[in-house]
């Protein structure tokens, strides 16, 4: 079996969804860092992976390449607890990875970037109030969701925490406030209890 080649950036959170998957089912892999501040995933030979020139990129075996990390999830959980084998909770499951990429990542994500990678907090001042409105609402729809619950579909730990866990854990860095939060952060330990779990700083 071919090993799994990670192209990635240590400090994404879409990158780190792969690596704590992959680490918890205890699949090798090789990780390839891409610095994507310096247009790393721009070039020629990386679009040709990845036509969309982002990351994370997974390539399954030689020339064959995945992309988009939800996507990435459900591949790799296929089969495995992590992804629930009830129609109903594999739905639910995919209905909060949609909600990730399209209500969260952009406004809990972007205003870390912008702060902590780019070092551009002040420049940005404007647009992460803007992205700050519409995180906390995201925020405040899991925690209201997580108010009776361990886990975001059928009490147990899936790919769906593992996506809205990824930069939620890390919203200080954009500038997020999570002391008002009690359910999400009883939850983020839960997830950190989990087993084979690994930072995000953890290549």
């Amino acid at each position: 079996m071919e090993t799994l080649r990670l192209y990635d950036f240590l400090h994404s959170g879409n990158g780190y969804k792969i690596r704590l998957l992959l680490t918890q089912l205890g699949t090798p892999f090789e990780r390839v860092e891409l610095d994507i501040t310096q247009g790393a995933t721009r070039t020629p030979e990386f679009l040709s992976k990845n036509p969309n020139g982002k990351i994370p990129l997974l390539e399954i075996e030689p020339g064959k390449y995945l992309a988009e990390s939800n996507a990435i999830l459900v591949y790799l959980s296929e089969g495995t607890e992590y992804l629930p084998y009830d129609r109903f909770f594999r739905a639910q499951v995919l209905q909060w990875l949609f909600f990730e990429q399209y209500s969260h990542e952009p406004y809990i994500a972007v205003p870390r970037f912008w702060i902590s990678t780019l070092k551009k907090g002040e420049e940005y001042k404007s647009a992460i109030a803007q992205k700050h409105k519409q995180g906390y609402l995201a925020l405040q729809l899991m925690e209201d969701h997580l108010q009776n619950r361990l886990f975001f579909v059928n009490d147990r730990y899936s790919i769906a925490d593992i996506a809205l866990f990824a930069y939620t854990h890390v919203a200080p860095e954009g500038d997020y406030d999570l002391t008002g939060f009690p359910a999400i952060n009883s939850w983020i330990v839960r997830v950190k209890e989990q087993k084979r779990y690994i930072d995000i700083t953890e290549p």
